[in-house]
């Protein structure tokens, strides 16, 4: 799928990349969601598929705090206060520990419901909002916001398949 440049084809990214995610999601036996046998989002590290969940859930909260702030005229801080661009990694482990005290299953409706959450956001905007001008430095709206859910979605699944097929043997 090409990058999206409009309102509709961004909200076609998400539902798409997002339905193929939770298929592959689906594929999760419940008793290995928690192992931490994936490759992590920082060098070095484990991760379990509810982490991934966790990673996916809160960068799409974070999309929905940089909306509700740049709508109520307040300064966003990208990525996040107190983390650099340079840092996911950290970012990436504060999600876990954010949602680490949820099932898998808690966190697949906690992802499904903040993923409905963002398409509503996104389709109260216009096109000229999402694409018409940078937002965060050359990057547009609806690109900030492919960058931080379908793409992210699209790279989970990727990950969510290699690792049940390493399960598998």
């Amino acid at each position: 799928m090409s990058i999206p440049t409009s309102k509709t084809e961004l909200l076609g990214a998400i539902a798409e990349r997002f339905a193929k995610l939770d298929s592959a999601l689906d594929s999760v036996p419940s008793e290995i969601a928690d192992e931490k046998s994936m490759e992590g989002h920082a060098k070095g590290t484990m991760m379990s598929a509810n982490n991934l969940v966790s990673y996916l859930i809160g960068w799409n909260e974070l999309v929905l705090k940089w909306l509700d702030e740049d709508d109520s005229g307040q300064v966003v801080e990208f990525p996040e206060v107190g983390y650099q661009w340079n840092e996911l990694g950290a970012l990436a482990q504060k999600f876990y520990a954010d949602y680490s005290g949820h099932s898998f299953n808690e966190n697949r409706r906690r992802l499904t419901a903040v993923k409905e959450s963002l398409v509503a956001e996104i389709s109260k905007r216009t096109d000229e909002e999402l694409y018409g001008s940078p937002w965060h430095r050359k990057w547009t709206k609806g690109r900030m916001i492919q960058f931080n859910s379908s793409s992210p979605y699209e790279n989970a699944r990727g990950r969510v398949r290699k690792w049940l097929r390493s399960k598998a043997g």
